[in-house]
């Protein structure tokens, strides 16, 4: 099967590429160097950390290069090579690239990479800068293909489960290396001691399920994301693929196979 790349691979992108290894299609991971993964459970970008990691079955192994990448693939593997710049998609010319970063903006993908390019989010506009753009909102529209236009603007509120949407996530006070108390997985209480962050301690601001926690001796930034705690306190879903996830992945597969079917480098 032809080649997809897939620049990201936190936990809504390695959604989308267990999708669409799921389908038939070899796929490359692309990662910064120092992947910053709150769902680490779930995300293919910790093979960068650990040399190898597997999401609901599909293993992800670390590629040094494009020729071990390569032979990963042969191996029946996702790749993970770093390349942050995207400068291996030149070489290794795959039919569809996805952008899934989730910046909020372009992070230089045009729809001059592959014959099909697909932006995952705002940030893209269909028929203009990528082919194809996938809605990733919460609600009605998510996992929705948009042929021409763009994805809904950040709202910068969080999706809401149980009536709790900011709540549910746990945002770093300062500057500083992040020290764990409790893991991913682990059930916890509202004022629970969740971590450190330098000698500032992050407690639980609602009950639930540590769903996400990112990376022990990172060095995190005030303010930035570090954890997610669901309400729901079913601990199975902080080792399985998103609903929100599986939703976007639907439809970059949708946007990949139309493209590919059309043989048309504009997607339409």
């Amino acid at each position: 099967m032809p080649i997809v790349i897939v620049r990201g691979a936190g936990d809504i992108a390695s959604g989308i590429i267990h999708r669409l290894y799921m389908s038939g299609f070899k796929v490359i991971a692309l990662e910064i160097e120092k992947p910053l993964s709150i769902r680490r459970t779930v995300s293919f970008s910790e093979a960068i950390y650990d040399g190898e990691t597997s999401v609901e079955g599909v293993k992800a192994v670390f590629a040094d290069d494009l020729k071990a990448a390569l032979s990963i693939l042969k191996d029946e593997n996702v790749p993970v090579l770093i390349d942050e710049e995207g400068l291996s998609i030149n070489q290794i010319k795959p039919v569809a690239v996805v952008d899934a970063i989730l910046a909020k903006k372009n992070m230089g993908t045009h729809k001059n990479m592959a014959p099909v390019t697909v932006g995952v989010g705002p940030g893209f506009y269909a028929g203009d800068d990528v082919h194809y753009v996938v809605e990733t909102q919460r609600g009605h529209y998510l996992g929705r293909v948009i042929y021409k236009g763009s994805a809904a603007l950040n709202s910068g509120i969080p999706g809401i489960i149980m009536g709790y949407g900011k709540e549910r996530v746990i945002k770093s006070p300062q500057d500083g290396l992040i020290k764990h108390v409790r893991k991913i997985g682990d059930l916890v209480n509202e004022g629970d001691l969740i971590c450190y962050v330098g000698d500032e301690e992050v407690r639980a601001s609602i009950s639930g399920v540590i769903r996400g926690l990112i990376r022990e001796n990172l060095y995190v930034s005030k303010g930035l994301k570090i954890g997610d705690i669901d309400p729901r306190k079913e601990i199975d879903y902080a080792y399985t693929i998103s609903d929100k996830a599986r939703a976007v992945a639907g439809g970059v597969l949708e946007a990949i196979l139309h493209g590919l079917s059309k043989g048309d480098k504009n997607g339409h």
